[in-house]
């Protein structure tokens, strides 16, 4: 039988029975607020607020979680500006962030892979996201355990890097050991979850990134790591299994032009028109971040075993949340993960 699961920050009641057994309410007590960063129409930074929510109960196939820690990530941004309203709809008010770590607080039907008071991470729902916020919902498929040895900051900053990284190389690319991987952006959040999976799977790796961060490049497992403001890769001479753009800064053409014969060019900047060029050449692969839940459960083996971690730049409280958004917005650059603590 599924586990009951129940409205949360919902009304709920105290029964007394007296002596004729007549039923009477002692008290209509509601459960404390919570609070999430959400919006109320499409738009820019100004749209966001903090405000309080109630979590509907979990449905099927969902996990309500707890939300220790959230990760910012540039999509969290883009959504609320509205470039996925196709999908995301016209449904408001509408929670803001992706990627999480917490506690599970009551599972839908249908649930077997979590329990509650399982410590999990991974992604809120696509379309309705919602992370940067004392609890979320989120489908079974998108979140993993939590490894004992990976704290909640390290794992909230898994999902969507980490996802997006292994969709590329190990879904599309079909990378192994010995292959050669060049990784535009080697020092970004994708990029550098690219760098240690493609070294965990015994991959030879090249990349480039800004002047600042070509020592930590390095100490990742980057055997060549270029300054891409003063580098023209079209001219390094070495040619690779497999260049993956997680900068999304370069042409087609220069991607292509890095190959090896039969190597990939993963593009992580996709558009109707690159799909449609994908299918005329196999060797172009635009890359959408898609979370599963073998994916997110090899992070977090990878995580345990000290072969995955991302860099935290800064963390804030809910309460500064936005400005911290609104700075990473406009152009502010962190050495490192954003993050977002709900206690």
């Amino acid at each position: 039988m599924a586990p009951e699961t129940v409205p949360i920050g919902l009304h709920s009641c105290a029964f007394l029975t007296d002596r004729n057994s007549a039923v009477l309410p002692e008290a209509m007590v509601r459960a404390p607020a919570m609070k999430r960063i959400q919006y109320h129409r499409y738009g820019g930074p100004e749209v966001m607020r903090l405000e309080d929510f109630d979590l509907a109960a979990p449905a099927v196939g969902e996990v309500a979680v707890k939300v220790r820690f959230a990760a910012v990530n540039p999509i969290d941004w883009k959504l609320r500006a509205g470039l996925m309203k196709i999908v995301t709809g016209k449904t408001f008010p509408r929670g803001m962030g992706m990627d999480l770590s917490g506690t599970v607080t009551a599972i839908g039907t249908g649930v077997t892979r979590f329990t509650v008071g399982d410590a999990v991470f991974g992604l809120a729902r696509f379309k309705e996201t919602g992370a940067l916020g004392q609890a979320v919902l989120a489908k079974e498929s998108a979140l993993a355990r939590k490894p004992d040895a990976v704290s909640f900051e390290d794992a909230a900053c898994l999902g969507t890097p980490g996802a997006t990284a292994w969709n590329g190389l190990v879904d599309r690319a079909r990378l192994t050991a010995g292959q050669s991987v060049f990784i535009n952006g080697c020092a970004g959040a994708v990029g550098e979850a690219a760098v240690q999976i493609a070294r965990a799977r015994g991959a030879r790796i090249w990349g480039s990134c800004s002047a600042d961060d070509l020592d930590r490049a390095r100490r990742l497992g980057v055997e060549q790591a270029f300054d891409y403001r003063t580098t023209d890769l079209s001219r390094i001479g070495q040619r690779f299994d497999v260049v993956y753009d997680t900068a999304a800064t370069m042409t087609t053409s220069q991607g292509l032009g890095l190959l090896r014969k039969d190597g990939v060019y993963l593009d992580l900047n996709p558009s109707p028109g690159k799909f449609i060029g994908a299918l005329f050449n196999r060797r172009f692969k635009p890359i959408v971040c898609t979370p599963r839940a073998e994916i997110l459960d090899a992070l977090a083996l990878t995580a345990q075993a000290g072969n995955l971690r991302l860099p935290i730049a800064q963390t804030v409280p809910l309460s500064e949340a936005i400005a911290l958004i609104t700075a990473l917005e406009a152009g502010r650059k962190l050495r490192g993960k954003g993050l977002v603590a709900m206690d």
